[in-house]
């Protein structure tokens, strides 16, 4: 395995200690609002991982919230019986990226959980799909994505479907630089090394939406 994959899941398995921790607190309840949740998460990740920095806005969203992307900013919320969250952070771990998305159900709904579990499962059906091959577009998996979501009956809610990752700060990630997103206007080989000859890595982040009963779901996580 190489360093730079070694030191990405590192990385990785300190964030998804993180957001058991935040579960194991039982930290998300009903009654507290996303901007409440979001300092005590904040808060809990430098309390027992000594992380402070973060490489891009720390995300907290319920209910009707969850059917905004990433680029939004929709008004604070209070977290409902039986609602549906999700979070996306993006903690530097010894000046290395991770970038972490899962969703959260508060009670037993069953039509929020099917959507939690869809995701979930239509994420690693996902990274099986890329792994089977040596050269893809980054438009082609965008697709696939988009087909996902129709697979399991539910909407594709984001513009992308994922993007590099690496060591603080890698390479810029502006809107305007398709080629470092997984969007359906880059044709960019997502197995092409990078400018300095290496291997690229990227994120596969899947947004699930229902517009008629303003739910969302959200899972990201390292892809290769």
């Amino acid at each position: 395995m190489s360093t730079i994959k070694l030191n990405l899941l590192k990385a990785e398995k300190m964030a998804i200690e993180l957001f058991h921790e935040i579960e194991n607190r039982g930290l998300i309840v009903s009654g507290k609002d996303e901007a409440t949740l979001n300092h005590e998460i904040f808060n809990l990740a430098k309390q027992l991982f000594n992380i402070e920095k973060h490489w891009h806005k720390r995300i907290v969203r319920c209910g009707e919230n969850t059917l905004y992307p990433y680029k939004n900013n929709p008004t604070n919320r209070i977290i409902q019986e039986n609602d549906i969250l999700f979070f996306d952070f993006g903690p530097i771990i010894n000046n290395w990226e991770a970038d972490l998305g899962r969703t959260y159900v508060v009670g037993n709904d069953p039509l929020k959980n099917k959507l939690k579990s869809d995701i979930e499962k239509a994420w690693l059906e996902t990274q099986e799909w890329f792994h089977k091959h040596t050269t893809l577009k980054a438009s082609e998996l965008f697709d696939f994505a988009i087909n996902k979501a129709k697979e399991y009956g539910w909407e594709f809610g984001g513009e992308i479907a994922g993007h590099l990752i690496g060591e603080f700060p890698h390479e810029t990630i502006e809107l305007e630089n398709q080629q470092y997103y997984i969007h359906p206007n880059n044709n960019l080989n997502l197995f092409e090394p990078d400018m300095k000859g290496e291997k690229r890595y990227w994120i596969l982040e899947l947004h699930f939406i229902d517009k008629k009963n303003k739910i969302g779901a959200f899972y990201e996580q390292l892809l290769n």
